[in-house]
């Protein structure tokens, strides 16, 4: 897998983050709360992992 389709499928997860955080809204979640705060926070992690090993300006 070269390094343009590992950046397009991080993209993707990244820009799924969105239905996290519309979740995290909603009032009846109970205990699920804690699984979705948890997903955010490793989701964050790996993000940041991602870009310090892969910066910008290594496009190619």
């Amino acid at each position: 897998m070269d390094s343009q389709k590992i950046r397009e499928r991080v993209a993707l997860i990244e820009s799924q983050r969105e239905a996290l955080l519309k979740l995290l809204e909603k009032p009846n979640l109970g205990p699920l709360r804690i699984d979705v705060n948890q997903a955010l926070e490793e989701m964050d992690e790996l993000l940041e992992d991602f870009k310090r090993t892969f910066p910008e300006s290594e496009n190619n």
